[in-house]
């Protein structure tokens, strides 16, 4: 019996050695299940999440291949197969700038997704069609697609765009001052906000500055982004624009606002029309340094249409 024991213990150590040796330089189980875990191949699994549809194109004679932004995942490519078949119960759910919850069956490996269940949360096609509604909307979700990166959850975006698109489709909703104020907060969670309590340039508190001085107007610098004092812009005009203070006013006030509804911002259309101008220049700029290889001139388009 010791010599039956003594053997087996001998033959165990040595297969031990053996796999160990093996999978050098994985020096412990652990070690040994993430090799495995990471090699394996993955595994499908089912997910909900919410998502805005940023564009569709045809695929084959039925089916569709969506690009989404998501709630949890990002911006992703999704199929969805038989879309375009009247009696399918997905036909008409996939279409740019509707909101919807979807099912995905999921695989980390493949580029684009499998959709296999979804419903409509919103769209701008309720209570009705509006042409400066589905003008402002393409703009948002062009402007999403084109400065985002794949498979970068990022829920303080996804809210924004959720958010802003809810609120663009109700009835009496001032369009313009709801894309301004967009403008604005896209552009800050993407890293560029500008400085609009202190000078861009000097650091000196603005509207003490502005009393005590008596000034009408201020510089909105371009690069970097922000409000500037006249006497601390420099020389150079070439990244500024002078503009009333009143203007400047009306920017701290929707970068304040949480959510504008209807008009709820008692704003001149001709300023808003004028801040509007401002963060296009000021989001052309900028998008172009968010990823390398964008397009500059493609986001130029999608601000000046």
């Amino acid at each position: 019996m010791f010599l039956l024991d003594y053997y087996l213990s001998v033959c165990y150590c040595s297969t031990v050695s053996r796999f160990f040796k093996v999978y050098r330089p994985y020096a412990g189980w652990v070690n040994v299940y993430n090799y495995i875990s990471q090699n394996k191949k993955a595994e499908a699994v089912i997910v909900k999440t919410r998502a805005v549809i940023l564009r569709e194109i045809k695929y084959r004679d039925q089916s569709k291949i969506c690009s989404l932004y998501t709630r949890d995942f990002g911006k992703m490519s999704v199929i969805i197969k038989g879309a375009r078949n009247p009696k399918n119960k997905l036909s008409g759910l996939f279409s740019p700038g509707n909101v919807v919850d979807i099912v995905l069956y999921k695989k980390n490996i493949r580029d684009i997704q499998l959709v296999s269940d979804g419903n409509l949360v919103f769209s701008p096609m309720v209570p009705a069609p509006d042409l400066e509604r589905f003008a402002i909307l393409y703009r948002i979700i062009d402007l999403v697609r084109h400065t985002t990166e794949g498979n970068e959850k990022n829920l303080s975006l996804f809210t924004l765009l959720a958010g802003t698109l809810e609120e663009l489709y109700h009835d009496n909703i001032n369009c313009q001052q709801l894309y301004t104020w967009f403008l604005l907060r896209f552009v800050s969670l993407l890293g560029f906000q500008p400085s609009l309590r202190f000078c861009v340039i000097s650091g000196k508190e603005l509207m003490p500055a502005v009393e005590s001085m008596k000034l009408t107007e201020l510089y909105f610098v371009l690069n970097p982004g922000g409000l500037a004092l006249p006497d601390a812009s420099g020389e150079s005009s070439a990244t500024k624009q002078l503009i009333p203070v009143r203007l400047a006013m009306l920017l701290r006030t929707l970068a304040s606002t949480r959510l504008p509804s209807g008009n709820s911002i008692n704003a001149d259309p001709a300023d808003i029309e004028m801040l509007w101008n401002l963060l296009q220049d000021y989001c052309s700029l900028h998008f172009g340094h968010t990823k390398p290889g964008k397009n500059l001139s493609i986001i130029s388009q999608i601000l000046l249409k």
